[in-house]
């Protein structure tokens, strides 16, 4: 009797798809979050009778055979993509991004992590950097003096000075798109860093080459819609109940057993 194993999978799975219905709850205040969701597979199956054989008492062909499944196991646990709203703050230096791309990020180590958290700061040193303190990779520098910053839809970023006609353009601020979002590296924080499997960067200004815009004075809402994940919620609730209901009928089949004289 394989059912006690089964449902062991099963409930497993159950188990982790309440811990990332969970961690989508938890985020769901969180800037820029994208939700996950988490996707499973079958398990291998014992071929006892394959479709297509030959039936020894007949020899006509089986035309489904006896394939007894094993299980199930997760087998991913992707971003959902989606564009979060866009909430106006009024910060100089709050950057929204509506469509695709990422901002690109300069890790105290020096490689590369991407947001879309454009919730920024200026350094001590007038760097725009994030909450954390990682500089914007396109190397703004706010000038002391200036009065006032102005962001374009385009990326373009002007600064604006006392007893000065009009702004002094200081810099860019480029987004970042990847062939493959969902195969990008979530690091916590925000961040998430390239791999093979979201391919390389692609860096240009807002507005071209399939690129979003850029709206300063908003910083985008969690994406994660809280009425979808309570259903999804009961109906794992059910299906670990279930789960745990096939394991207490295998025990009482094998307790059945053990009583037979």
């Amino acid at each position: 009797m394989i059912s006690l194993k089964i449902a062991a999978t099963g409930m497993a799975a159950q188990q982790i798809r309440v811990n990332v219905i969970a961690n989508n709850i938890a985020n769901m205040s969180t800037t820029a979050y994208a939700p996950r969701v988490a996707e499973f597979a079958d398990l291998v199956y014992q071929q006892q009778l394959t479709p297509g054989a030959l039936s020894s008492q007949t020899g006509d062909m089986v035309p489904a055979g006896i394939q007894i499944g094993m299980g199930v196991r997760p087998s991913t646990v992707s971003l959902q993509i989606s564009q979060g709203a866009l909430s106006p703050t009024g910060g100089d230096l709050d950057l929204g991004i509506e469509g695709r791309g990422y901002f690109e990020i300069t890790m105290p180590s020096g490689d590369s992590a991407f947001t879309r958290d454009g919730k920024f700061n200026r350094s001590s040193e007038g760097l725009m950097v994030t909450l954390d303190g990682f500089a914007l990779a396109d190397n703004i520098t706010i000038p002391n003096d200036a009065r006032s910053i102005q962001i374009s839809r385009d990326g373009e970023v002007s600064a604006f000075f006392d007893n000065v006609t009009g702004g002094q353009q200081i810099g860019a601020i480029t987004l970042t798109t990847f062939a493959n979002e969902k195969g990008l590296e979530a690091l916590g924080g925000n961040l998430f860093r390239q791999t093979d499997a979201s391919g390389t960067p692609i860096s240009g200004l807002p507005g071209t080459e399939g690129i979003g815009f850029m709206r300063q004075g908003y910083l985008e809402d969690s994406s994660v819609d809280v009425v979808k994940e309570i259903s999804e919620l009961i109906e794992a609730q059910r299906g670990y109940e279930l789960n745990s209901k096939i394991i207490t009928a295998a025990d009482e089949m094998y307790s059945t057993t053990t009583r037979m004289r």
